[in-house]
Parts: C-alpha cells; sequence; structure tokens
C-alpha cells in the first residue's frame, strides 16, 4: 500500500469551510487507509491501494461535493513524490526563516511558453523555480502575505489549478507520508 498526499485548494482560508473530522471520514468512507489531516487547511495524509493519483483527487473531490455540498479542487502527490518536493528545494540551504519559502503545487505541467514568459510583479524582490508540477518561492524581503506573486497570480499566468504550501508544512507533510 502506497501512501499519499491530498493538498485541497482554498479550504478555510476564505470561502469553502470543511472540518478536518469530516475530511478524515470522507477519505476512509472511500476505502483509504489510516487518514490524518495536517492543520486546518485541507491536508490529508491516507494509505491507498489505489496508485492512479488523479483518480484518488477526482474521488476525493466527488465525496466532498457529494457530502459537503462544496466544489474543491483536490492535487494528489505520492509520499515519494513530495519527499522529492521536500529535497530539491533551490532555496532551503539559502534561508533560515521558513516563512520565507513557499512551494505551490500544480494540478499539471504548465506549458513551456507560460513558463518563459513568467515574470515576478514589478517591485517585488521573489525568486522562482518552475520544477515540473511544483513551483518553489523564496521571499527574502518578507511574507507570502504581502505578495502579489500569489496562487492567483500563478494560476492565471500559467493556466493550471494550483494551491500554496509554506515549507513547513511541506516538510511536514513529507515527513508524514513517508514514516
Amino acid at each position: 500500500m502506497d501512501r499519499w498526499v491530498a493538498l485541497l485548494r482554498g479550504v478555510n482560508v476564505g470561502g469553502a469551510k470543511v472540518a478536518m473530522a469530516d475530511l478524515r471520514r470522507l477519505v476512509a468512507g472511500l476505502g483509504h487507509h489510516d487518514p490524518q489531516t495536517y492543520l486546518q487547511s485541507g491536508n490529508v495524509v491516507f494509505g491507498s491501494t489505489v496508485r492512479d493519483a488523479d483518480a484518488l483527487a477526482r474521488g476525493i473531490e466527488r465525496a466532498i461535493a457529494d457530502e459537503l455540498g462544496l466544489t474543491v479542487p483536490v492535487l494528489v502527490r505520492s509520499g515519494r513524490e513530495l519527499a522529492a518536493v521536500a529535497g530539491g528545494n533551490p532555496y532551503a540551504g539559502r534561508e533560515d526563516d521558513p516563512t520565507r519559502l513557499m512551494v505551490v503545487f500544480l494540478a499539471t505541467a504548465p506549458d513551456p511558453a507560460a513558463v518563459a514568459a513568467l515574470t515576478v510583479p514589478d517591485g517585488e524582490n521573489v525568486a522562482f523555480t518552475v520544477a515540473g508540477r511544483e513551483v518553489y518561492l523564496h521571499h527574502p524581503d518578507g511574507g507570502y502575505g504581502r505578495s502579489k506573486f500569489t496562487n492567483n497570480h500563478l494560476e492565471k499566468k500559467l493556466g493550471v489549478v494550483a494551491t500554496t504550501r509554506n515549507w513547513r508544512s511541506v516538510r511536514a507533510l513529507a515527513g508524514m507520508s513517508t514514516g
């Protein structure tokens, strides 16, 4: 059985409210094993014999829609993929403050032309690296909350659904999914 991480977009930060107990119940109800949530922002780690990340994501999306009446995009990564993300951050060694590091998870790899055209808004000091289905962000002068280079900006410019997690959450979820 493999370990998986489901990342819900936009949960409990504005519109869609999902109790983590409900999320664990829904995931278990789909036949997945030992669902564990992390924080209140729509992160669930679970075991499953299903080996298709897209099928896992669609199943969780349908369950949330059917049982909670909410439309919530869900992105799924395997424990191995998340470990690779946590081990591959090009900015991790440069920054002692994990609040200045973010990872944006993309539903699909963006078009190379969109990546080539991606720029930081004027007046901002943000370093970014697009690597497959992830965008690593480093905000050396301040936090993500004051930036215009956000999840919404990246979705618009890259044309894909995205959800962002801070570096502390990425490392915690990687640990939960591999250990």
